[in-house]
């Protein structure tokens, strides 16, 4: 007769009923199985809320006036794009090209100033370094309705409204708050051994910033532009303020979110909703596409400084 030694572990497993130290798995996987569950449903409605509305107003881009009316879950009887050659027709093209021609300059000029200072605030201590990280950030704290009265006076002075080189500044002043506070703890996660490495070989402060620390931190580079880019080609309110033709003569330079507003109230008692759908659309897709391509480099962007 053979007697079987067994650890204390095993012993107290069999008497609780199968609960050792690693017993507790049970209940913590049956936990775990439901907060998995409960999450992952969240996630689907969300995902149902947002894909939704998003087809429905691109099916009624297809769709006549009496579609659109008579059930909003119906599909086009005619798929053709008439209605998106409409919008550009009426002024969506004009609008489109308003907005690239704004935002070819002030992302990337946002990007750079943003980037610069962040790195510095990051890297080289002086007196007044946080004072002034502080300045930066404080300024994402402020809605920008505050600003505007005063604001609309400056960009006067300057002689700039109703031009592409005043909106463009006033977007690299409005995204560099967040672009500063999401680069700077950034570049605070890169290794400092690579800067130092730099330093010794001769590199300039100039040469270590864009050959050496922006390669590094091109996943965040690309998040937070990104989050710029979808920012400013959103905004509403400021060029609704500083885009408005100042005399008889002055051009419209309307932004695609001013044009859709101009799209509506161009339409008067007659109704053309495929229209104004098909500009939506339009204004939506650039966005998606963006988004889908990037959506890899954003995640990595977000999750690498809390990782690292």
């Amino acid at each position: 007769m053979t007697t079987v030694i067994k650890a204390p572990g095993e012993a107290a497993a069999e008497r609780s009923g199968g609960a050792g130290p690693s017993g507790e798995r049970g209940g913590k996987g049956s936990e775990g199985t439901v907060l998995n569950v409960f999450s992952h449903g969240f996630l689907a409605v969300w995902a149902i809320l947002i894909v939704l509305p998003l087809i429905w107003l691109a099916l009624g881009s297809f769709k006549t006036d009496a579609q659109i009316g008579g059930s909003a879950l119906s599909w086009p009887s005619n798929w053709n794009l008439d209605a998106f050659g409409r919008a550009w027709d009426k002024g969506i093209g004009d609008y489109f090209a308003n907005t690239l021609i704004v935002m070819v300059f002030s992302v990337p000029l946002t990007m750079l100033l943003g980037s610069m200072a962040a790195y510095v605030l990051a890297r080289y201590p002086f007196p007044g370094n946080r004072f002034v990280y502080y300045f930066f950030v404080s300024g994402a704290m402020f809605p920008v309705f505050l600003a505007l009265v005063p604001l609309f006076f400056m960009v006067k002075r300057f002689d700039m409204l109703n031009t592409y080189q005043g909106l463009i500044l006033v977007y690299v002043a409005y995204s560099m708050p967040f672009t500063v506070f999401f680069m700077h703890s950034f570049f605070r996660t890169l290794p400092t051994a690579v800067h130092e490495a730099a330093v010794i070989d001769g590199a300039s402060d100039t040469r270590i910033f864009f050959q050496v620390m922006v390669p590094m931190a091109k996943p965040g580079l690309i998040s937070v532009g990104i989050f710029n880019i979808l920012g400013q080609w959103n905004q509403y309110i400021l060029p609704s303020v500083l885009m408005q033709p100042q005399t008889g003569s002055d051009p419209e330079r309307y932004l695609l979110t001013q044009g859709l507003i101009q799209l509506q109230q161009q339409q008067g008692y007659e109704t053309d909703l495929p229209v104004l759908f098909a500009g939506v659309t339009i204004a939506m897709i650039p966005m998606l596409v963006v988004y889908l391509s990037f959506q890899r480099q954003i995640q990595a962007g977000l999750t690498s400084a809390t990782l690292k």
